[in-house]
């Protein structure tokens, strides 16, 4: 079944239908949200309460990107939850600790060594860090970006901003990425430090 056969039943009411689309964009959906929000389980609380405000609001899609209005209602619950830690900060133990990276690839190149995949993971968790220090809509728009590889457009789409406002912030994000980065220095691998020229 294709996916606007799908989206059709699941507007119709079909939960079988939309389990299935839930099943194509739930990987999609929990990375965006885990890069975003920086923490696993509030991505897991963020990726199901999108998901589930998804199936409440599929009777008024309408239409184009099904992938650009799931990550719109994914955005939207992890600003929900940056303005509720905002309002309500706490510090666990485990924030003190080494962020953890998020699951994005599993070990499946087989020439990649141990010591490999380890520098791997260390420059993931400076990404992952850098990341976490930019403002909610640079974050956002850095994520969908170069994480997800969407287009300008479909950045657009799916944030509400203009092109011109998305590339800005786009700029912007990397700019502090790239400084937060140059700034831990020796604690990136040798083979991923940027020149500070």
């Amino acid at each position: 079944m294709d996916e606007k056969a799908l989206i059709d039943a699941a507007r119709r009411g079909d939960v079988s239908s939309f389990n299935q689309l839930v099943l194509s964009y739930q990987s999609m959906a929990y990375n965006v949200a885990y890069r975003i929000l920086g923490d696993r389980d509030a991505a897991a609380d963020a990726t199901q309460e999108a998901f589930l405000s998804a199936f409440q609001a599929i009777g008024k899609f309408r239409g184009g990107s099904f992938k650009a209005w799931v990550l719109r209602i994914v955005t939207n619950a992890c600003y929900d939850q940056l303005r509720l830690k905002q309002r309500r900060p706490t510090a666990s133990l485990d924030a003190l600790l080494v962020l953890e990276p998020a699951p994005i690839r599993p070990l499946t190149d087989p020439g990649e060594s141990p010591e490999e995949y380890t520098l791997r993971q260390e420059l993931s968790m400076a990404l992952q860090v850098g990341i976490g220090t930019l403002p909610p809509d640079q974050r956002v728009a850095l994520v969908l970006s170069d994480v997800q590889g969407l287009s300008y457009q479909e950045i657009a789409e799916v944030t509400g901003a203009s092109l011109g406002t998305v590339k800005s912030r786009l700029s912007r994000a990397r700019g502090k990425l790239r400084d937060c980065l140059l700034e831990q220095g020796e604690l990136l691998p040798s083979q991923y430090r940027l020149k500070n020229e």
